[in-house]
């Protein structure tokens, strides 16, 4: 590679890594806000929390079986077209959000029906931009660069309950959501000038696989990277998938729920609620720095160990919030801190990286949608039995729930080690 396509080739490695960080980060602004608007939604639709719920979960549904249909999808179309259309659907959808919620009762099923649209454009953000950076990233160093890409979903939620909850202060709910709709909307406009999917597409080199093979173990992990859909890639896929139901199962959990708890049992004001709930995201942004780097620089790009490790420390985090975080405000936020922490860093390496690795670049869209609808199905799941379990048994029963949903992950990262170990994953 001569000296000038090796600087066009980093010029255009930033470009990329940064449109698809905003894009991802945009999609968030068009859906976080919901959560910060749960307590002005209840007031206003007049409805209790297990209607809400059903909105939300709704949303959720669309999410799970848009993970599936945008795997699809990106057989026959380019990621790029995927993730235009999928950010210009979610910000109409926000911009009706607004309307929904001045109306009053009269909102509940347009709010819901536009969730539900939603949640089949926000599914192509995930799948789509991992897609993408699979085409410009060779593997020895995906753990450490998709590392900080990931911190999009940490310093993207910040920033979208950070402004979700200024609007609320100063305006209204309703600019949570308009708000929010232009913000994606210059965002929309980056990527759509700046973005391309491939090296190819601007006259650069594809990427070359860089698999060193140094025993049968590696030599196993090659075929399985490189022979397409074979029978142990897809089981691994869809273990993968399955192991993170628990993780967005959790995520999902202290994401919509934090804030309302954070109100009702220390009596804070919606606002300061809000920007308090945020030390999730805070923490869970280093989190994904240090798996990355750690699973890159002690294991050689491999992941499952890191996965296990950070997964145990999960468990006892929200053990921690369980028994401890209740008693204080600030307890609780470094409670939810330390769940941050242990929760995003696996929670990142099975969706986005470990996708790559498992599958290889040329069905790396497909794999991250097929883990990503997998894992989708677990915010289904929490909405409905955290809606209930508040309206019916309190906020103990919903912590002892995270605490058991907590160790079924350590027992289902074990596993995905297991095969790792034995040649049968390249996670």
């Amino acid at each position: 590679m001569s000296e000038e396509t090796s600087r066009q080739m980093k010029v255009w490695r930033v470009r990329v890594l940064t449109t698809t960080w905003l894009s991802y980060a945009g999609f968030y602004f068009c859906r976080k806000n919901f959560a910060i608007a749960k307590s002005s939604l209840l007031e206003s639709l007049q409805i209790e929390k297990s209607d809400l719920a059903h909105i939300v979960s709704a949303y959720l549904l669309a999410y799970m079986l848009g993970q599936f249909l945008t795997a699809a999808l990106s057989r026959r179309y380019a990621s790029r077209l995927l993730l235009l259309v999928g950010m210009m659907i979610s910000l109409g959808c926000n911009v009706v959000f607004g309307f929904a919620y001045l109306s009053g009762p009269a909102g509940y099923w347009p709010l819901l029906l536009f969730n539900v649209i939603n949640g089949f454009a926000q599914a192509t953000g995930w799948a789509g931009n991992v897609g993408i950076l699979g085409n410009w990233l060779g593997r020895k160093e995906r753990g450490g660069v998709m590392a900080l890409w990931a911190t999009c979903y940490q310093l993207g939620s910040i920033l979208a309950k950070a402004f979700a909850t200024l609007m609320l202060a100063i305006a209204s709910a309703a600019w949570s959501f308009w708000g929010a709709a232009i913000i994606l909307m210059g965002v929309w406009i980056v990527f759509l000038i700046f973005e391309r999917d491939r090296p190819e597409d601007v006259g650069l080199t594809p990427m070359i696989e860089e698999v060193e093979v140094t025993d049968e173990y590696e030599a196993q992990v090659e075929a399985a990277t490189t022979g397409g859909w074979q029978r142990q890639v897809l089981l691994s896929i869809i273990f993968m998938g399955a192991t993170y139901f628990v993780f967005k199962f959790l995520r999902y959990a202290l994401d919509s729920w934090s804030p309302l708890a954070l109100k009702e049992l220390f009596g804070l004001t919606e606002a300061k609620a809000g920007y308090i709930s945020t030390a999730f995201d805070w923490v869970g942004f280093l989190g994904v720095l240090f798996a990355g780097w750690f699973s890159d620089r002690f294991f050689a790009g491999r992941r499952y160990q890191t996965v296990v490790w950070m997964t145990v420390g999960m468990l006892g985090a929200f053990a921690f919030l369980a028994v401890v975080g209740v008693q204080s405000v600030w307890l609780f936020a470094i409670g939810l801190s330390l769940c941050g922490f242990m929760l995003m860093g696996p929670d990142s390496l099975l969706s986005g990286v470990g996708a790559i690795d498992v599958a290889g670049r040329d069905k790396a869209v497909l794999a991250a949608g097929i883990i990503n609808g997998l894992g989708s199905i677990g915010p289904i799941f929490q909405e409905e039995i955290i809606g209930y379990l508040l309206d019916h048994h309190g906020y103990n029963s919903v912590f002892n729930l995270l605490v058991g949903v907590s160790a079924l992950g350590v027992i289902a990262t074990i596993y995905l080690a297991r095969r790792s170990r034995r040649g049968l994953s390249s996670l």
